[in-house]
């Protein structure tokens, strides 16, 4: 919409107009009134509003004598995303358009508006919206952009223990590895591997390994703090990594998940069946740049455990 088109007329008959012909803003007027959008004006600097068109009318009501920021937002001052700012170039005078998206506070529908500053036909600098409704379209959007987070968070889960999968170990792994490095602090990481889990499943079935499993899940997932990854890495094996953690610290959480698992049997039906792990413990050493090789060195002091006797604690530094 140029601005030569003299919106300021738009409610007002043209002086002396033929009755029984419509006028060029009689005509105006028809089109915007007509739009399935909303359409105003508003002064620049006092944001007082000066043309509604229909659909506005319908949704927000009277407009005369009130500021943009009362009548479509009900506020009480500016809205503080208000875009004037961008409708302008440095020396004030009128930007390309400006096209972005927004939900409405007042109707909470959603609006994709197009904003232009334009000149007035008494000179002043005035905001012309037009708004259109894209509700349906933004909510289809949200829909779909919740539908993949809820399937990447899937495919990053391990479905029997709600812990992080080998996927998500590797993928988040190596972002904190890299904020280790940057930060040059210290990260520590624990392997353990469920001890004779193949006579838990051959003694009580699958159903009770799958239980022993949850219980493990449980267990570590009430431990490890939010800046840590816990993961079930494999069938009955599992691995932790402490984010400034040192080795020390590291075992001293392998022995307290070791004692719990000592104290809590998980209870199947009428059994009672206790599971204990061989652990493995290590930290990033100075020169080691990628996860792989701090997993390895986890995974040989895992089973030294298992060739000492299982059940027990090792620390490969």
């Amino acid at each position: 919409m140029s601005s030569g088109i003299p919106l300021i007329n738009i409610t007002d008959a043209a002086a002396g107009a033929d009755s029984s012909k419509a006028t060029p803003v009689e005509g105006l007027r028809a089109v915007l009134d007509n739009l399935d959008a909303l359409v105003y004006v508003s002064d620049f600097e006092t944001h007082e509003l000066l043309y509604m068109n229909a659909y506005g009318h319908k949704i927000w009501g009277s407009f005369e004598g009130r500021k943009c920021w009362e009548v479509l937002q009900d506020n009480d001052s500016p809205c503080d995303f208000c875009t004037n700012h961008l409708l302008i170039d440095s020396e004030g005078a009128p930007s390309p358009p400006y096209v972005w998206e927004f939900q409405n506070t007042l109707d909470k529908h959603w609006y994709q508006c197009r904003d232009q500053a334009i000149p007035w036909t008494d000179g002043r600098l005035v905001r012309l919206e037009i708004a259109t409704d894209i509700t349906d379209r933004k909510e289809m959007e949200l829909a779909l952009q919740e539908a993949h987070e809820k399937a990447r968070a899937a495919a990053l889960e391990d479905d029997l223990t709600g812990l992080h999968n080998r996927r998500a170990f590797f993928e988040l792994g190596n972002q904190l590895l890299k904020q280790s490095r940057r930060n040059r602090s210290a990260l520590a990481i624990i392997m353990f591997d469920l001890d004779h889990f193949k006579q838990i499943n051959d003694n009580h079935g699958h159903e009770a390994g799958d239980e022993v499993l949850r219980q493990i899940g449980q267990i570590l997932a009430s431990k490890v703090r939010e800046a840590d990854i816990a993961a079930r890495i494999g069938g009955e094996e599992f691995a932790i990594l402490l984010s400034e953690a040192d080795v020390a610290d590291a075992s001293e959480l392998a022995e307290r998940l070791l004692g719990l698992m000592r104290e809590t049997p998980v209870r199947f039906r009428e059994a009672g069946i206790l599971a204990t792990a061989s652990f493995g413990v290590s930290a990033l050493r100075t020169e080691e740049q990628n996860l792989e090789t701090l997993l390895a060195r986890a995974d040989e002091a895992m089973y030294e455990s298992k060739a000492l006797g299982r059940s027990r604690v090792r620390i490969k530094a």
